[in-house]
């Protein structure tokens, strides 16, 4: 029998127990046999008025966690689910790989951090910090107030994962949708969108999660050529990113076509002027993307940056 296990990661501090405290008072843990194992002790407890059904397993050193283990628990607890709160000094990796029994079926990661010690994480433990982060299902920044919210929003967090429905919870309770979508960070009505050189991400970002914006859109901007193999006739023009670190380096890239490209090599630089378009192209996985059709082609130097840095 399969069992789903809902995996609650991030660093200490961040809101995991509080928001695992909700789940179980809402009902939703209580109403079969659930596992609750809990990888990290922080200041704040479990309620227990609310752990009814609820079988709570402590697990202190990473090693602990293995398949054989989880099997025992399974065997004596008998659980229909399975709550994880993950410590965030261990390695999402080799909990995959590793530790999870073939029939418990990872359903959700729910992320929480801290808006306030976010940009501490991110810079001395950015490897950890983004796994967490790209793979999560739901991204939860706690504790935030107006400055918070307006340096998360700048930092443009869609870029590391653009799948994850990200939340802004303020300290009063209430409750932002990072992609909220009403803002548009470039002016539409020009003739020719200027993308600015360390913009390109925010771009980039925008036009993937809004692509009806920029449909009949004339833009300009300094990319990399690509040229793959699989799409004759086409490049891929984009930037390398860095997301955190250099290991966490991607490359953020759309389809183009149009005349000239053969004079330019892979890797090399473009002044690039075309027309957005959206398609049915394979690029996308059967799904509608921007195609961009160049209408001016020009050699370009790199610029400043040349990785861009979210």
């Amino acid at each position: 029998m399969d069992i789903p296990v809902y995996l609650f990661a991030g660093f200490l501090d961040g809101g995991k127990t509080t928001f695992i405290n909700g789940i179980l008072q809402d009902g939703f843990a209580r109403e079969d046999r659930t596992l609750l194992i809990c990888c990290e002790e922080g200041a704040e407890e479990y309620n227990p008025r609310a752990l009814d059904n609820v079988t709570v397993v402590t697990v202190e050193e990473e090693a602990e966690l293995t398949r054989d283990f989880l099997k025992r628990c399974e065997k004596k607890h008998r659980p229909r689910q399975v709550l994880m709160e993950f410590n965030g000094m261990w390695s999402l990796g080799r909990l995959y790989q590793e530790a999870l029994p073939d029939n418990w079926v990872l359903y959700q990661i729910m992320t929480m951090v801290e808006a306030a010690t976010f940009d501490v994480y991110a810079k001395n433990l950015g490897q950890l910090m983004m796994e967490k982060l790209t793979n999560a299902d739901m991204i939860v920044f706690n504790r935030c107030n107006e400055e918070l919210c307006a340096a998360l929003r700048q930092r443009n967090l869609k870029m590391v994962n653009r799948r994850a429905n990200i939340y802004l919870e303020n300290a009063d309770g209430t409750s932002e949708d990072y992609a909220d979508g009403t803002v548009c960070p470039f002016d539409l009505d020009q003739d020719v969108i200027e993308i600015p050189d360390n913009d390109f991400g925010v771009w980039y970002v925008d036009v993937m999660e809004n692509p009806e914006r920029y449909d009949g859109k004339a833009i300009r901007a300094k990319t990399v050529v690509c040229h793959l193999p699989q799409y004759p006739g086409e490049v891929i023009l984009g930037r390398f990113a860095m997301t955190c670190c250099e290991a966490d380096i991607t490359f953020l890239g759309m389809v183009a076509r149009g005349d000239g490209f053969d004079a330019y090599e892979s890797r090399s630089w473009a002044d690039v002027t075309g027309v957005v378009r959206l398609e049915n192209h394979k690029a996308y996985q059967g799904e509608t993307g921007p195609v961009l059709t160049v209408t001016a082609l020009g050699p370009a130097d790199k610029p400043g940056q040349e990785v861009l840095t979210f």
